[in-house]
């Protein structure tokens, strides 16, 4: 695309923001009439008191989130957006990206709205666990658990089968 081509069509760029503030930048930039693509993964981690397990959502790619826009027109009012640092640029002008990059990440993203990162299972895989007190042990993938981050294999043992489920990022593919 020539660049008299790239300021007058919409074409999505990633625009890089201020710390923390990919959901202000994004809220902001919507109501501008930028269609905004702002991809969040599911974080597991422990309250700080309680030791109580916790899932909070974060940036796939923190400070920055992708905006589609007609560079001409909207340039000024993006750059100048609560939020909003620069858009990501090289050799001196806007740099678009490929549409497919943005269609290959939503298609990642699931009916909760996350990215899934990590490998996608189906029923009937061997897998084996990486880590916890079943390390090692190989089994056979039956399902996703509703609302979770966590996955039923029915483990295989010498004269010996149990349903356990663990969380998905403890578990692997078997090469085939």
């Amino acid at each position: 695309m020539t660049s008299d081509t790239l300021r007058y069509t919409p074409c999505w760029y990633v625009i890089h923001t201020h710390p923390k503030q990919e959901d202000r930048a994004a809220n902001n930039l919507k109501a501008w009439g930028i269609e905004i693509f702002s991809p969040k993964i599911r974080v597991q981690k422990r309250h700080p008191f309680t030791e109580e397990l916790m899932y909070t959502s974060k940036p796939l790619f923190p400070r920055y989130i992708f905006a589609c826009f007609k560079f001409n027109e909207l340039y000024y009012k993006m750059r100048f957006t609560r939020g909003v640092h620069s858009l990501v640029s090289f050799d001196g002008g806007p740099t678009p990206i490929d549409e497919q990059i943005i269609e290959i990440i939503r298609s990642r993203t699931g009916s909760n709205g996350f990215v899934k990162i990590g490998e996608d299972f189906k029923t009937g895989d061997e897998v084996v666990i990486k880590s916890g007190p079943f390390q090692n042990l190989s089994g056979v993938f039956e399902r996703e658990m509703k609302d979770s981050d966590r996955v039923r294999i029915l483990l295989k043992a010498v004269s010996f089968q149990s349903h356990i489920v663990v969380d998905r990022e403890m578990v692997r593919k078997v090469a085939s």
